[in-house]
């Protein structure tokens, strides 16, 4: 009866503990649920605005990744987009010699040959150089050549009393093309163009004293329908290549003509390139009347390039 009396009890202790605990279970879960005061809920929503507003500022004093990296820069492999427009000029000298033959509407011909010390000794005037506008990739450039050579001659003793001779000879190129820059990259660009090239050449042969009219000069022009292209590699920030050629004719002027060159040039200064090169110019000239002139002119090329803008 005793050992009846205490399992009855423990089991009465036991399930009181056990209510005891599974009410008390809910009532946690229910103060956690039940939102606090009003005013811890106003200190509360107050931290968080002030953090949120801390964290922007903190934010907007910082720099953003692209700010700190500075201003964007173009891809290792194309150029800067650029939409201004671009002003080059390059004056230059070139020393050729020349060599060919010629004939006069009197059928009349001769072989010459001359050096670039010959051409010199006789030179007596010249201009020569280019010029470049560029806009994006629309190019439109210019180069003039224009000189004049004049030798005196005596004559031996004659019948009709002439003592000398003056010869003088000019030639006037002038070439205007216009074209596309096909790859515009930081260490290549590629050009596509065409144009015209404009031909004068002319001579004149008097003599001293002219008594009987020996005195003759003529001259001959014409122009070239021209493609070509130019290639400008840059070596190093300071060192750049370029390399141009040219070909036209076809009958309309001459039957045949082209150039080629190569450069080597050196930036002394952002604005100024000082170039050496290569000039080589060929021409096959002749016409119904028996005027023919053939002739290849090529030598050592010295210049420069001035980036006005």
């Amino acid at each position: 009866m005793t050992a009846n009396k205490r399992l009855l009890s423990t089991l009465l202790s036991d399930a009181v503990v056990l209510s005891l605990f599974l009410f008390a279970v809910p009532l946690s879960s229910r103060a956690q649920s039940i939102p606090p005061p009003a005013d811890d809920a106003y200190l509360m929503e107050t931290h968080t605005l002030n953090a949120g507003a801390a964290s922007d500022s903190f934010a907007a004093a910082q720099p953003t990744i692209a700010e700190a990296a500075g201003p964007a820069l173009p891809h290792p492999g194309t150029a800067a987009a650029d939409d201004a427009w671009h002003l080059s000029v390059s004056p230059y000298l070139w020393f050729p010699g020349v060599h060919g033959s010629a004939a006069g509407p009197g059928g009349n011909s001769l072989s010459f040959r001359a050096s670039p010390s010959d051409l010199l000794s006789n030179f007596r005037f010249g201009l020569m150089g280019g010029a470049e506008v560029r806009h994006k990739r629309l190019i439109v450039s210019m180069d003039m050549m224009w000189i004049r050579l004049e030798d005196d001659k005596a004559v031996p003793i004659n019948e009709v009393g002439v003592t000398g001779a003056k010869i003088k000879a000019t030639e006037f190129l002038l070439t205007p093309k216009m074209g596309i820059r096909l790859i515009n990259q930081e260490l290549i660009k590629i050009d596509a163009l065409a144009g015209f090239r404009y031909w004068h050449l002319g001579e004149s042969l008097n003599f001293n004293p002219s008594i009987l009219g020996l005195n003759s000069s003529s001259s001959q022009n014409f122009v070239d329908p021209l493609v070509g292209g130019r290639i400008e590699l840059a070596v190093s920030p300071k060192v750049v290549v370029n390399i141009l050629g040219d070909v036209g004719g076809w009958g309309a002027g001459s039957q045949l003509e082209y150039q080629w060159a190569g450069l080597l040039g050196f930036r002394i200064k952002p604005a100024l390139t000082l170039e050496v090169g290569y000039r080589y110019l060929n021409v096959d000239y002749s016409t119904s009347r028996g005027v023919v002139f053939k002739a290849t002119t090529a030598g050592v090329l010295l210049g420069a390039t001035l980036n006005l803008k």
